[in-house]
């Protein structure tokens, strides 16, 4: 136990309420990329941009129904069940606070499931990478690639491949409104006069915005 006090210092528990379909789908990804939650929320929060995250919505705490029941313990009341909101817990860097881990985390999940892509470069919140190990930083890298989509090769050419860029799963039928707050988000990103440009990236937010306006009036 020598290292305690050293990790300590690094380190710190966060608690974060959550849905409990929420938490099990969490715990369900960090199981299925043989991780622990906090490697998925430090991943995403270290490697995606501030503004990524703020603007990606909150998966939000639990609703008053939704419990869970554990046993309490110890203390007097020790072996008798309490109800108290699902939680995810987490031990990483601090600095952070549990509704950016649960964007975070909710990025995660639909990066998974292919709703969500975003660039990999900037570190975050005023965490700097330089301050964590360079392998480490290595691996919380591909581990978000792992998560990520790259841009098309061969350009955008039809309505899912236009979806796939700005985000949303092949078949969605977003609204002029999402489809906007989207290319918003994305362009910030990626506009080649910004920190983290792309000029292929952001040439293919166009294409994918000029797709989808022969759909629906999008200005």
């Amino acid at each position: 136990m020598s290292s305690t006090g050293s990790e300590s210092s690094t380190k710190q528990s966060y608690t974060i309420p959550c849905a409990s379909r929420f938490r099990d789908a969490v715990l369900a990804l960090a199981a299925k990329r043989g991780v622990n939650v906090a490697d998925l929320a430090r991943s995403v929060a270290l490697m995606v941009p501030a503004e990524t995250l703020t603007a990606f919505p909150d998966p939000g705490e639990p609703e008053a129904q939704d419990r869970e029941i554990i046993v309490i313990k110890s203390g007097p009341s020790a072996g008798r069940p309490w109800q108290r909101k699902p939680r995810l817990q987490v031990r990483m860097a601090p600095g952070f606070d549990a509704e950016i881990l649960r964007r975070a985390l909710g990025v995660a999940l639909a990066m998974d499931k292919g709703e969500a892509a975003v660039l990999l470069d900037a570190p975050s919140h005023g965490v700097s990478a330089a301050t964590h190990d360079p392998e480490e930083v290595d691996r919380l890298k591909a581990m978000v690639s792992a998560l990520a989509f790259d841009p098309l090769d061969e350009g955008v050419q039809t309505r899912d491949e236009a979806l796939h860029v700005l985000g949303f799963p092949p078949g969605a039928s977003p609204d002029t409104r999402e489809v906007r707050a989207r290319f918003r988000i994305l362009a910030t990103i990626h506009h080649p006069d910004g920190d983290y440009g792309s000029h292929h990236r952001m040439s293919q937010l166009n294409s994918a915005m000029d797709v989808l306006r022969g759909e629906v009036a999008l200005y």
